[in-house]
């Protein structure tokens, strides 16, 4: 799924396109222990109480992809009987309306969602008619695809914190009484998934509110698949990617040289308008090394080193490898911030004898917010 895909859903969640049919959910303490669960008809529910249920489920279409918005694919053996993605197809299938089901469903979050707390699984099922969309990007309302889905949200339930509140009707303030109050989604799962604007059963959109706490347990556990290397473990693996292909000595312009031709190739990735996030897998990361100048001689080694670090097949993705937004060159006592557009600005240069950082200065100059001259 891409961003536009996921606001797409994301907006039927308000009272004008709600389409939902049932709402489950399961309270479960910090002993792991089922306190209460609950099945309803979404369309009888309170007013109020819906417009907190759609901010939940719109929270969980957010974030970014492949940061806290992840596309798993299921591994072909979970489409089997007994597999994950089977047991989901019936659950789906189920309108929610199998109470055994629902609770074998309850029981496998429970037993592979590692949080200390008490929490709640929600569960809801919806059906979408996908109205067609012309070539040109316009929207109309007759459909010839029907979307139909399930969402979880597991939500934190905490104490609200204490203070004063003011009672009108004795027009004085009092001890605020504490009650458990559902917070957003700290993880969440849409099944199928909704790719190119229709049902793909072969995949999920999962989405956790952390992108460095994936609740692996819980994605292998419940939906059967292994989750990608995390943004900070991306950007950490590439880092040391190019620090063991070059060896001992790490030369400044091939690292300037990487940065800008993921700039330039983020920059012809928006031009085009792809909705997709732009990714690069081996081979592409092989080319950018190539390009950057990295001699034949070390890229001999790149292979072994890309299959060890990140995978054979993995695809890291540009956005958390990468900041166009910031260019920094750091000593232990200097540091150094550059338009990323102008870090050609910046050179290495070997004067007196001593190797320096050379910038190009003009007549405007800022210290600490004073203007001077050089």
């Amino acid at each position: 799924m891409v961003k536009p895909e996921l606001n797409e859903i994301k907006k039927q969640f308000t009272p004008r396109n709600c389409s939902i049919s049932r709402i489950c959910g399961c309270y479960v303490d910090a002993e792991k222990t089922i306190k209460t669960t609950f099945e309803e008809s979404f369309l009888n529910l309170p007013e109020e109480e819906t417009f907190k249920y759609f901010e939940i489920l719109r929270k969980s279409l957010s974030g970014t992809i492949g940061k806290t918005a992840l596309n798993l694919e299921f591994p072909i053996e979970q489409e089997n009987d007994g597999g994950c993605q089977e047991f989901l197809m019936r659950l789906r299938e189920s309108k929610l309306k199998d109470e055994a089901l629902l609770s074998q469903f309850y029981d496998m979050v429970i037993n592979y969602y590692d949080y200390v707390g008490n929490y709640l699984i929600l569960v809801i099922t919806d059906t979408y008619d996908v109205p067609n969309k012309t070539t040109d990007g316009i929207i109309n309302d007759e459909s010839d695809t029907v979307y139909d889905f399930i969402m979880c949200c597991i939500c934190p339930v905490n104490l609200s914190k204490p203070g004063l509140s003011y009672d009108a009707s004795m027009n004085e303030f009092h001890n605020r009484i504490r009650d458990w109050v559902v917070d957003l989604p700290e993880a969440a799962f849409l099944f199928p998934a909704f790719n190119d604007r229709a049902s793909d059963i072969h995949n999920v959109m999962y989405y956790v509110k952390d992108s460095e706490e994936l609740h692996e347990d819980l994605v292998a556990g419940v939906l059967g698949c292994s989750t990608t290397l995390t943004a900070k473990t991306q950007k950490a693996t590439f880092q040391a990617l190019i620090e063991e292909t070059l060896g001992e000595h790490v030369d400044y312009s091939i690292v300037q040289s990487i940065h800008e031709n993921l700039n330039e190739m983020e920059v012809e990735h928006k031009e085009k308008e792809i909705a997709e996030p732009l990714t690069l897998d081996k081979k592409d990361v092989k080319i950018l090394f190539e390009k950057a100048g990295v001699e034949d001689e070390k890229m001999q080694v790149f292979e072994k080193l890309y299959d060890a670090s990140c995978g054979e097949d993995t695809k890291l993705y540009v956005s958390n490898i990468s900041n166009s937004r910031s260019y920094e060159v750091k000593t232990p006592d200097v540091v150094v911030k550059v338009n990323p557009e102008r870090a050609d600005l910046v050179e290495t240069r070997e004067i007196d004898g001593r190797k320096c950082l050379v910038i190009p200065i003009t007549d405007q100059i800022e210290v600490n917010g004073i203007e001077v001259r050089a």
